[in-house]
């Protein structure tokens, strides 16, 4: 797929993959990061073959991210990161049994930090008073 056509002029693809089965990306969920200089840094989840279903959160509104790693994970070197975010529509955007999990955790930790000094966005942690 042609980035430029699927999502607009100037987009650059950083990074994709499948979630994987028994370690193969045996799978009709595909997860793609992609910016557009100057206009969005987006994660992706597109689901399905023949009709389609698309998530997408910009990187600025990631508050943490989470990584699990079972056994089987461990020996295929795949794992679930879980990116948490203040967006309404998709507060929690998991992204699972992805290749090379710890580096994948650690891309998604810098360029979440960049967009935020870039858009100036600090977090404040709020915690509840019961």
């Amino acid at each position: 797929m042609n980035i430029q056509r699927k999502y607009g002029e100037g987009a650059e693809l950083i990074w994709h993959d499948r979630k994987r089965f028994l370690g193969l990306p045996l799978s009709f969920t595909r997860y793609e990061l992609v910016r557009k200089p100057g206009a969005w840094f987006k994660i992706f989840c597109n689901v399905g073959f023949f009709g389609s279903y698309i998530d997408e959160v910009n990187l600025y509104r990631i508050c943490d991210i989470d990584f699990h790693q079972s056994l089987l994970g461990r020996i295929l070197n795949t794992g679930v990161v879980t990116l948490y975010s203040n967006d309404e529509t998709k507060p929690t955007f998991v992204l699972k049994n992805v290749k090379n999990p710890f580096q994948v955790r650690d891309m998604f930790s810098t360029y979440v930090e960049e967009q935020r000094k870039l858009y100036n966005i600090k977090l404040t942690e709020f915690h509840r008073h019961d």
